[in-house]
């Protein structure tokens, strides 16, 4: 199974929210150049997971983005869901499980449970996780370029 761009657009992005948030909003243009991911298509993507209730708008001087709730209560898979895109591991299922087959297929149990299983594991990801991991990248990186500068 392979996720779309999008979903992957969308988790980068309100992993880099979650990071750059600060006092003051976040634009997606500093989203956009953090993660080389193209205004016009954030700008989409922050629409959708607004309509999710993931994020905030801020208008005026200084605004853009918050999280809208706490990032250890944002799931990956709630950011999946926002930006429409299905965790469904086959293209003969449709989002309830049910087998787009006229019989169902001897192997329809397998790619069921595979879809629970993505989507539990997904669930239990949140975008704190992802924050703290990116942190800790970012820590690392730093010291060794701080090493190789010695």
């Amino acid at each position: 199974m392979r996720l779309s761009t999008k979903a992957q657009y969308a988790v980068r992005a309100m992993v880099r929210l979650s990071l750059e948030q600060r006092e003051t909003p976040v634009s997606i243009r500093e989203i956009s150049n953090h993660e080389n991911i193209s205004l016009t298509y954030l700008e989409q993507l922050f629409a959708k997971l607004r309509r999710g209730e993931l994020v905030r708008s801020v208008r005026g001087p200084g605004g853009g983005y918050v999280l809208a709730r706490p990032a250890d209560q944002i799931k990956v898979d709630q950011i999946i869901d926002s930006v429409e895109e299905t965790l469904i591991p086959v293209s003969c299922m449709d989002e309830f499980g049910n087998c787009a087959c006229s019989d169902q297929c001897v192997t329809h149990t397998v790619w069921q449970e595979l879809g629970e299983r993505i989507r539990g594991f997904l669930s239990s990801v949140s975008i704190e996780d992802l924050t703290r991991e990116a942190q800790e990248r970012i820590r690392q990186q730093r010291a060794e370029q701080s090493e190789d500068s010695k």
